[in-house]
């Protein structure tokens, strides 16, 4: 279903939040990854147009696919992020776009080494959304209601929606995709992180040119890192900062270059 990733570098302690702020947080961050995706698929023509539902989150217009089995996929591989994140072994998220030969085009990366611990989970499981499909991206802005500790919420939403925002404008204005382009989304983790094997298993390794950089494997794979790298935006609010960015793979740039369409 998903792919797996090993980590860069090690990495340090993280922060920690209370378990009262940490569920609202990993929520908040969950849904907002649910839109990013879906934006991402909207923009990049990966489905047709037609297929997606327009609604509003963080007070901009955002696309969600109308596929039943699109919308289930994408939510049970964020419900299979946030129990990576709950255990703290992530170090970035990407959206992994193909094209019909399972060359890499490009890769939107989320960036959450810096995230806090999430202590005192006890599942390795964070809580599931449990909104219906065409609920979803309209309740993120109102999911998060009340104001705990140090966390201002209202920093948080426009935060979010300042990435959101650069996210589909960046994916609006970039050279268009071949015809037959597919998604997967993948987790690099940390060095000391283990790989999520279990029953049922969600996660399989990634192929070779996408392996990151580890002990194991000095040299990062061909396709980390694309020929070129767009950033979008660091998000910092309270305890929660990530950074986004794009990566266009080699195999795109060729595409698009003169000599290729002689």
């Amino acid at each position: 279903m998903a792919s797996l990733q090993s980590q860069q570098q090690p990495h340090e302690e993280q922060q920690s939040v209370p378990l009262s702020q940490a569920n609202n947080l990993l929520t908040s961050f969950a849904q907002f990854l649910t839109i990013c995706i879906h934006n991402i698929l909207y923009y990049r023509s990966i489905y047709p147009a037609q297929t997606f539902l327009t609604s509003r989150a963080y007070n901009l217009p955002v696309h969600q696919s109308r596929h039943p089995k699109v919308c289930s996929w994408i939510r049970d591989a964020v419900d299979a992020v946030k129990g990576q994140l709950v255990l703290g072994v992530v170090e970035r998220i990407a959206v992994v776009i193909y094209d019909g030969q399972a060359r890499v085009m490009e890769r939107w990366m989320f960036d959450v080494a810096n995230f806090p611990a999430w202590k005192g989970f006890k599942e390795a499981r964070g809580p599931r959304i449990e909104e219906e499909e065409d609920e979803l991206v309209e309740g993120a802005v109102n999911a998060e209601s009340g104001v705990e500790g140090k966390v201002n919420w209202a920093n948080v939403d426009e935060q979010l929606r300042a990435t959101v925002r650069k996210l589909a404008y960046a994916a609006e204005k970039m050279t268009p995709l071949p015809d037959g382009c597919t998604f997967t989304i993948a987790v690099e983790l940390r060095d000391e992180g283990e790989a999520p094997i279990g029953h049922p298993q969600p996660w399989i390794p990634s192929q070779s040119n996408l392996q990151t950089r580890s002990r194991d494997n000095p040299v990062p794979g061909q396709d980390v890192g694309g020929a070129k790298t767009t950033p979008l935006r660091a998000v910092e609010a309270g305890p929660l900062f990530f950074e986004c960015w794009v990566e266009e793979g080699k195999a795109k740039e060729q595409l698009s270059s003169p000599s290729s369409s002689e």
